[in-house]
């Protein structure tokens, strides 16, 4: 392993020494810098040409300017080294700290979408494919290519319009008719009825109860003015606590009597967490980001401690499970924390909480959470834009790679020698799917950085992708080669963690 890392970093590091070469060479002659000064016939003409000049270092040939740009590159590599600015700027500006402020925004822009459309692709992707030619399936079918052949700029166009500029005018007055009620009801029950499937009683039956809970989860909300006051509460959070962590269990064990004290110590993990939540409500007005990652350890440690203690001879999968429920309780926390700070930020965006531009509200004074659910709000739209044209294509891939794994001879002796449903897809064909996966994944994440151009564009983003168009407009090197050098070192980066996982998935794989 550390022979295949140590010779890959190698000729990593001259792949990317090429193609910045190239790149810099690209951009060097693609116009002159000092076109528009060149046109300038006001007062300081020649000071300002005189300053770029230094700036861009315009007085030296071409190879001479790369050399000086990877001087300024060494001293952001070099431990302790001083004056890393990434070069300069057509304005004098160091380059770093404007690539500091664009790869923050572009993270919180593009890391979320990402990670919810992996996730939610996955399972979509493995339900179509457990349900292959079944209405769920050709509908998900539909949807994906929809969304994949959708135009980004034109989704987020109707984003803005239903989601933000509606959606807001209804967060005014939140109320809804009967009749309404009825249709989201109906479209709640049908769409829970094509995704549950089996045979018509069960689909009536799945129909009946999901409308009648959607009907009145909508009336109880809207009755007690859930939607201009929103909170989860203590009980709340036990009970959905308690809910996610049978399902952990039963996904991640089982609910075999072998495995029965997993789902035990779950339940046990999502109570313990639910009272340290309450015995941590005085922190949570002072809360900064170091006080929620303490906070976060505790619930995963209480999940942890709970697994190794009451698990008995299966301790360590109950451990992993009660990590995933401590996770979980972190995550109902912080939603809880978030919902509560919403009626502050409505005032103080002036009753318009979804913004269609920018990234957090101007001059905002409030405390951690409600600082952060005010940029929670600010990813909405962007995030959904992001989010379905990603979907598509992870929930396609996910489905072949299910299906061609599901067509394997290991998964039919599996099968034959008894080995229950849930054992066959989470531990021996869902690990294989992931193979082909990992290089897709491996290279979205990777792109990421590069930020989104249009979806920066149209909300208003200053990310990465607005500073690369932007230096590459006024011919300016060194934005562009700090983008270039985080997106190639980056790519490079996750191509090389790509071929580990390959090996950790399928155990057939040396890196060798």
């Amino acid at each position: 392993m550390t022979v295949f890392v140590t010779r890959r970093l190698i000729v990593s590091f001259f792949i990317v020494l090429a193609s910045t070469a190239l790149m810099y060479v690209l951009v060097a002659v693609s116009d002159n810098p000092l076109k528009d000064l060149l046109e300038y016939n006001g007062p300081g003409r020649a000071d300002r040409i005189a300053a770029r000049t230094r700036a861009l270092h315009l007085d030296v040939p071409i190879p001479g300017r790369y050399v000086l740009w990877l001087q300024d590159v060494g001293r952001c590599v070099v431990p302790g080294g001083h004056d890393c600015t990434l070069g300069l700027d057509r304005s004098s500006r160091p380059v770093l700290p404007q690539l500091q402020t664009a790869i923050g925004s572009t993270l919180r822009l593009v890391v979320a979408a990402t990670v919810l459309a992996l996730l939610i692709g996955i399972v979509t992707g493995i339900v179509t494919a457990l349900r292959q030619y079944s209405t769920f399936d050709y509908g998900i079918t539909f949807v994906a290519f929809l969304c994949f052949s959708l135009p980004v700029f034109w989704v987020s166009t109707l984003l803005k319009q239903y989601i933000a500029i509606d959606l807001n005018n209804w967060l005014a007055n939140p109320t809804m008719s009967y009749a309404a009620l009825f249709a989201i009801a109906l479209i709640a029950g049908v769409l829970w009825a094509v995704v549950i499937g089996g045979q018509w009683r069960t689909r009536w039956i799945v129909f009946g109860v999901a409308a009648l809970a959607t009907f009145t989860t909508l009336f109880v909300l809207l009755t007690t003015d859930w939607f201009t006051s929103p909170s989860i509460g203590v009980v709340g959070i036990l009970v959905i606590g308690v809910v996610m962590a049978f399902l952990w269990a039963a996904l991640f064990a089982g609910l075999r009597p072998r495995t029965r004290r997993v789902l035990w110590t779950s339940i046990a993990a999502a109570v313990l967490g639910t009272i340290a939540i309450v015995l941590a409500q005085p922190l949570m007005d002072g809360m900064n980001w170091l006080t929620f990652f303490l906070v976060a350890l505790v619930l995963i440690g209480i999940g942890v401690a709970t697994g190794l203690v009451g698990g008995g001879y299966v301790k360590r999968l109950a451990a992993q499970v009660g990590a995933v429920t401590g996770v979980t309780m972190t995550v109902l926390m912080a939603i809880d924390q978030m919902l509560a700070a919403y009626p502050f930020v409505y005032q103080q965006t002036g009753g318009r909480p979804i913004p269609t531009t920018g990234a957090s509200t101007p001059n905002l004074d409030g405390n951690f959470w409600q600082t952060n659910t005010d940029v929670a709000l600010h990813l909405v739209l962007p995030t959904l834009a992001i989010m379905l044209i990603s979907f598509a294509s992870y929930t396609r891939y996910t489905r072949a790679s299910m299906l061609d794994v599901l067509n394997q001879d290991y998964v039919r002796t599996a099968r034959a020698k008894g080995l229950n449903e849930r054992t066959v897809l989470v531990r021996h064909s869902f690990r294989n799917a992931l193979i082909p996966l990992a290089t897709l994944v491996a290279f979205d994440f990777a792109g990421v950085l590069g930020g989104a151009v249009v979806t920066e564009t149209v909300f208003g983003w200053s990310g990465m992708g607005l500073l690369f168009q932007t230096g590459l407009k006024n011919v300016d090197p060194n934005p562009v080669m700090a983008f270039f050098l985080v997106t190639a070192i980056a790519t490079v980066v996750f191509n090389l963690l790509a071929d580990i996982a390959y090996a950790y998935l399928d155990p057939r794989i040396r890196l060798s």
